[in-house]
Formats: structure tokens, sequence, C-alpha cells
């Protein structure tokens, strides 16, 4: 059985293990691998972890089966001094997606989102990651297009996606 539990620094190897082996796969044929290299060492290094949990006040949730995790999420709440709740990260092992493990975590996320009387969730996605589907099928619709320029002249290419509460 899957089960969902708070992370902590102590889950940081597992966290960024996760996303090493996923982020190829998800954004593989999207970006190139010198900017997937970049965008993993900026995002997951414990120093950036470690600023997002402590002075951000970023929330990880761990999805667990039999001590393994598969996937996590990190999540803000009042994100942008706006009642809105905003997930920062989620990703679900390749070989452990399709069997609702993402659909546990984000029911995490909403869960928490309400008991902070959030009026909606909030995310970004690539515009060309075929997560989006996911998203549309767990009540997220398109709201803005954004882009974000990163150093080295790489450019994040988003969606915004919002689930009202």
């Amino acid at each position: 059985m899957v089960i969902v539990t708070t992370g902590s620094i102590e889950d940081f190897p597992v966290i960024r293990q996760i996303a090493h082996t996923t982020w190829p796969i998800a954004y593989g044929a999207i970006l190139p691998m010198e900017q997937l290299d970049y965008m993993l060492g900026l995002f997951y290094t414990d120093a950036a972890l470690t600023q997002n949990l402590v002075e951000k006040g970023h929330l990880f949730l761990l999805a667990k089966e039999n001590e393994n995790v598969l996937g996590f999420t990190s999540f803000e709440h009042n994100y942008s001094n706006k009642n809105v709740t905003h997930i920062h990260k989620l990703y679900i092992l390749p070989e452990t997606q399709g069997k609702g493990i993402g659909k546990l975590l984000i029911e995490a996320v909403e869960k928490s989102a309400r008991h902070n009387n959030s009026d909606a969730i909030t995310l970004n996605v690539n515009r060309f990651n075929k997560a989006q589907e996911f998203y549309r099928k767990s009540g997220f619709e398109i709201t803005e297009t954004v882009d974000i320029q990163l150093d080295h002249c790489y450019l994040m290419e988003d969606f915004i996606m919002t689930k009202p509460l």
C-alpha cells in the first residue's frame, strides 16, 4: 500500500535521486541536456532544497511503499502573498507512473490547501510536457502562459494551471 508522509532534510538525497531519474525522461525531448543539468543543479542541491524548506516554507510530501519512496511533491501555502497553494515540484518514478501515486500526492496537497483555507492550487508545467493531461484530469485548467528567463539564456516556457477549491 502506498502512503503519503511528510518529507524532511533527511529525505533530500532520495528527492534528488527521483528528480535526476525523472527529468531526463520528462524533459529529454523538450530541453537540451545542458539545460537539464543546469536546472537540476540549480533546484536540487542541499542548499537549494534547504532554502525552500526552511526559508521559503515549502512543504515536502513523499509517496512511499514499504519504505521505498516512489515520488514526491513540494508546495507552498500563501504563494506570492495570495490565498493560493502552489505546487513547486511533483515527480513520480517513471516505472511507477500510472498507478495513482500522483493522484494521491495531489489529493494530499489539496487536503492541506483546504486546511489552510486556500482558494485554489496552482502549478507551473512546461508547455510541451505531457503531464498537462494528468493535471487536467486532476481538475486543473490553464490560466496563464509564462516565460521564465534563467541564466545562460535558458528559458522555461510554462503554463500556469489552476484548480479552484
